[in-house]
């Protein structure tokens, strides 16, 4: 009976804490406190769940990027109606850490608002793909890159950064012709991860700064995050067809 007793008076105590003013303190008697521990789940998960919405902050273009994302799919639920819900945040907050965007806490800022938007307008078809075989396909004009095989839609697209100004990434058709694990660039002196030359001095690699910061953009390489770097790598051989079309804004 002690036992049911101290239960109770806990189980009381935890709702009176959770309810606050509310609904006022509970006062449970043993009979009654097996029936409120599920009272007191059930007010436990809408406090922690009301908790997380209103941690989760409401962007400039909450609406915006729940309609891209939506046209996205693959990140979960989302409503789009420019309020943010748990659900919502826990979409964007996908979305971000996927892209590498910073920091990943469910904002609709800017950032997450652009790659939603440069995500949904890149149509994979223009890329004209070989029929047979894979294709490595970049987009400049969205700044977005995916890979065909056979035809068809291989991974799906994610965001890269190619050359700014007069360093523009030139459109066309070229194939891979060099692959290292790790190359090192004389003239810019750093590392370049999951390296795969397709022209010239360009090439595939791993981004060495943050991707989404447009105004350093590549010296004409095609920078990718570390996940797609290495997906790439896994998937390119040498003589694979590389399609560029289109341009980078800017340049």
């Amino acid at each position: 009976m002690a036992t049911r007793r101290v239960s109770a008076r806990l189980t009381g105590a935890v709702l009176a804490a959770l309810v606050g003013g509310g609904l006022g303190a509970v006062a449970l008697t043993p009979a009654s406190a097996g029936a409120a521990a599920p009272v007191a789940a059930a007010v436990t998960t809408s406090v922690v769940t009301k908790a997380a919405a209103a941690s989760c902050a409401t962007g400039k273009y909450q609406k915006k990027v729940e309609g891209y994302l939506k046209q996205l799919g693959g990140y979960g639920t989302v409503t789009v109606d420019g309020k943010q819900s748990t659900a919502d945040c826990a979409a964007i907050v996908k979305f971000q850490k996927r892209f590498g965007i910073q920091p990943a806490k469910g904002l609709a800022g800017p950032t997450t608002y652009d790659v939603a938007k440069r995500l949904a307008a890149t149509k994979t078809s223009a890329c004209k793909p070989k029929k047979k075989g894979i294709t490595f396909c970049v987009d400049l004009t969205n700044q977005t890159t995916w890979v065909m095989k056979n035809g068809k839609l291989h991974t799906k697209p994610t965001v890269t950064r190619t050359g700014y100004a007069g360093y523009r990434t030139p459109a066309g058709t070229f194939s891979i012709n060099k692959r290292t694990k790790k190359e090192w660039s004389d003239p810019y002196e750093v590392w370049l991860p999951y390296w795969q030359r397709f022209i010239g001095g360009r090439g595939f690699h791993q981004t060495t700064t943050y991707i989404h910061d447009k105004w350093r953009g590549s010296h004409g390489c095609v920078n990718l995050l570390q996940s797609d770097a290495k997906l790439y790598y896994s998937i390119g051989k040498i003589g694979m067809t590389v399609k560029v079309f289109g341009r980078r804004p800017g340049t």
